[in-house]
């Protein structure tokens, strides 16, 4: 299959990013969300994106125009009809997926592949919720998606070698590096890092250092670009907190078991960098 045009469901932080990778790769992209304003301001963001390319002279003027040009905003669902894959990247809430999902599936042509940007949930449950299990696979991008060169490809029961492959030759077509994975909670990366970030904050809550040396002592003793507490918020605390509680639900180990203080942070309405205030003020 030769895929030209790819249909994003979500405008947000990962959805615009997913389209501007595509859109700078030379793929159309229909870009849906629920209202005009949400596609603007993705839209928008993937302007500024790429004016921030420009300063670092990775792209020229002219390049970000013709990206732009790649992408169409559209609140109507019917525009996704263009595409050979639509990748479904709306919050990370099963019963909004299966909604979404039921709808996309019910509307394009039978040999258009679906996709789920899903972090934590089953992509063999969602597919069984389509008419094409075959061609349903996750497609898990990391954020910010222009930057992280990672593409977890999730194979689900179904899944057929036609549409992992369809799939894994467009994720390099966007210059990512995708691993293969098999369909478990969390996948592979998630399942090692959200705990660790969780760990971090059962540190936090018992006083034994300050977020600052927390994200020091991991960043300085592990190496890591980014500490557990800073990169929580980049995420986002809810993010973080969901993923927790389906780890918890799908496997029962207590192990799982969300931290109480991620729980206050997320009921006071700390959720990190996108309200201004997490672990840290922004």
């Amino acid at each position: 299959m030769t895929i030209s045009t790819v249909g994003i469901i979500g405008a947000g932080t990962m959805g615009n990013g997913i389209a501007q990778a595509c859109a700078v790769s030379g793929i159309d992209v229909v870009m849906v969300d629920i209202s005009d304003a949400a596609v603007q301001k993705g839209i928008a963001t993937v302007a500024g994106s790429l004016d921030r390319l420009i300063k670092k002279e990775k792209i020229t003027a002219t390049d970000k125009d013709a990206a732009l040009a790649r992408i169409k905003g559209s609140t109507s669902y019917d525009d996704l009809k263009a595409a050979q894959i639509v990748i479904e990247a709306a919050t990370e809430n099963y019963e909004l997926k299966l909604k979404i999902l039921k709808q996309v599936d019910a509307l394009v042509a039978p040999e258009v592949i679906i996709a789920s940007n899903t972090s934590s949930i089953s992509i063999t449950k969602l597919a069984a919720a389509t008419s094409r299990a075959d061609k349903f696979i996750g497609m898990h991008f990391f954020n910010p998606v222009p930057m992280m060169a990672l593409v977890e490809i999730i194979r689900g029961l179904a899944t057929s070698d036609a549409t992992h492959d369809a799939v894994k030759q467009l994720s390099e077509r966007l210059g990512k590096s995708p691993i293969t994975v098999k369909n478990a909670p969390g996948f592979v990366v998630n399942r090692i890092l959200v705990p660790m970030i969780n760990e971090a904050f059962f540190v936090l809550a018992e006083g034994l250092a300050t977020p600052e040396d927390i994200d020091a002592g991991m960043k300085l003793g592990c190496n890591q670009p980014i500490g557990p507490l800073a990169l929580a918020d980049m995420v986002g605390l809810d993010v973080c907190l969901a993923v927790m509680d389906v780890y918890l639900t799908e496997f029962g180990d207590s192990k799982y078991r969300a931290c109480p203080l991620l729980k206050e942070y997320v009921a006071a309405g700390r959720l990190g960098r996108k309200t201004g205030h997490g672990v840290y003020q922004y």
